[in-house]
């Protein structure tokens, strides 16, 4: 029986592009030491942050193989973003993802032919279970990015009799109605990660116990924090720690798109230099990034 123990914190990791944008792998080992040095038990390879959907199948299989060797090391659960690209791909990705061993997959859904109801949902999640039989899978809810906005609870309780290796999502929405919902669907029995940065203290005291979100890996002790306050009760103190980080990811990304700011705040916010991102990303200017620089000390997040 395919089971998903693994709950807390999960770093969507950021794919390391060289200045010529070729995939660079000799940093994960040190990429994966820093997260687990910060509290990170779990990393997210080729979500919405690693640009999983801007590489080629032979990329993604290399950066997933680099990752399973890293983790043997830092003992890190291992998630990997399967979808995003053709279905024919997404299988083989999903068979090489199991056959190096990794904990679990996450799925995007299909982004052309979209789902309009969950029973095509459920269908096709159907064939990339199939695909790794022996492995948890999650589903990525994603509505903003994707244009799928079907209802969770609905998902998690018709997944449960079908889909033998279903074992719950990443909600990255703002509608916390509806993840409080996902979290009790199926009798609380799915994992549901929160993947809303500016939502976590909100999202912690209304019972999530799992977040996979992009500051984790820049700053990863402000969602340590958070979690740790609100279950001691300290609501103020998570609060405060919330205000933080939204404060910082409204600067981070006041210049452009959600991955490429990111991606600039890890570089000068850790020792960790992830590069810049690849086209169809537009990457900052010199001028947006000392600006960035400079809010950022302003707010002491430097």
């Amino acid at each position: 029986m395919v089971v998903l123990k693994y709950r807390g914190l999960c770093a969507p990791v950021f794919t390391v592009f060289r200045n010529d944008l070729s995939v660079d792998v000799s940093i994960i080992p040190r990429y994966a030491k820093f997260l687990a040095d910060n509290g990170v038990d779990g990393v997210l390879v080729h979500g919405t942050s690693g640009e999983g959907m801007s590489m080629t199948v032979q990329e993604r299989k290399a950066v997933v193989e680099e990752w399973s060797k890293a983790v043997k090391t830092t003992k890190q659960h291992l998630m990997v973003q399967v979808g995003g690209c053709p279905l024919p791909d997404v299988i083989e990705l999903a068979k090489h993802a199991e056959s190096i061993g990794v904990d679990s997959l996450l799925c995007l859904p299909e982004l052309y032919f979209r789902p309009t109801v969950t029973r095509q949902l459920i269908n096709y999640l159907r064939v990339i279970g199939e695909a790794a039989p022996k492995t948890p899978l999650l589903y990525y809810h994603i509505p903003a990015w994707t244009g799928v906005n079907l209802n969770m609870a609905t998902l998690m309780n018709e997944a449960a009799s079908e889909l033998p290796t279903f074992q719950g999502i990443k909600y990255t929405s703002v509608d916390l109605e509806g993840g409080a919902a996902a979290l009790k669907a199926n009798n609380g029995k799915y994992a549901v990660f929160l993947g809303s940065d500016t939502l976590m203290a909100a999202a912690c005291g209304m019972g999530f116990d799992s977040i996979i979100s992009t500051t984790l890996n820049l700053l990863p002790q402000s969602a340590v924090g958070i979690m740790k306050a609100v279950k001691e009760s300290r609501i103020e103190e998570a609060k405060k720690i919330q205000e933080r980080v939204t404060a910082a990811c409204s600067i981070i990304t006041k210049h452009g798109a959600w991955v490429p700011t990111m991606k600039v705040a890890m570089n000068h916010v850790t020792s960790i230099n992830v590069g810049k991102s690849r086209p169809p990303l537009d990457n900052l200017t010199e001028a947006q990034e000392k600006e960035m620089r400079d809010s950022l000390k302003a707010i002491s997040v430097l």
